[in-house]
């Protein structure tokens, strides 16, 4: 938590400097809830392609199935999250104080959302990386481009004509619904419902997928 309020200070200063931001408070909350959204996304994702190697030894040995290691890291995700957030959320309450209405009243689908998606894609590039161990390598250069090319340090607007990119950027999909509808109060119900039934789908093609990888897993390490 103390971290990302490092990071959003420093972040805001210097880019609500050199995209001769307006007004710095607006900025640093858009800027604040972005980041702390992102990092929760691409800890996910990054810690996945080697969570079956660092525990390749109780995979073997053990009656565990390999759920349980990927519920155990989920949770951990979950938990660094929910630290980060709500420090960083009662910090923002005293620049704006209807995040707290906002948060109650839009923001349970976007957060949903969130939730089941860093389950599920991880696991999904987890179960990729086993048969395909350069697939870890790629992961942090594919993430940088991905938070470069999102709407995070700077707003959509700026991308111009290039605005068409975050439409296609499905992480982005994931993140920006949920700090618009903390900052400002609404919500596409339409685009959340549709995303909380791709997650669903994901989530059960990921376990189904899982547990016909349960087997050959120990082979696989």
């Amino acid at each position: 938590g103390f971290s990302n309020l490092l990071s959003i200070g420093t972040l805001g200063i210097v880019y609500g400097t050199v995209f001769s931001v307006a007004d710095f408070k607006s900025y640093f909350i858009y800027l604040g809830f972005g980041l702390v959204v992102w990092n929760t996304i691409s800890s996910s994702i990054s810690n996945s392609p080697n969570l079956f190697a660092h525990n390749s030894s109780n995979i073997k040995n053990m009656n565990l199935k390999p759920i349980f290691y990927t519920l155990e890291e989920w949770s951990f995700q979950l938990q660094t999250f929910l630290q980060s957030f709500i420090l960083v959320f009662f910090v923002f309450l005293f620049f704006q104080s209807e995040l707290i209405s906002n948060f109650l009243l839009f923001s349970w689908i976007p957060f949903l959302n969130l939730f089941i998606f860093i389950y599920w894609f991880p696991v999904i590039v987890c179960l990729i990386s086993v048969r395909f161990t350069d697939i870890a390598q790629l992961v942090p250069i594919v993430l940088q481009l991905v938070f470069l090319t999102s709407p995070i340090l700077y707003r959509k607007e700026s991308l111009g004509s290039l605005g068409w990119i975050t439409n296609l950027n499905f992480i982005y999909q994931i993140l920006d619904p949920l700090r618009i509808s903390i900052i400002h109060g609404s919500i596409n119900y339409q685009h959340s419902i549709l995303l909380l039934i791709f997650n669903f789908i994901g989530l059960i093609i990921t376990i189904k997928l899982l547990d016909i990888e349960t087997k050959r897993l120990p082979f696989l390490l």
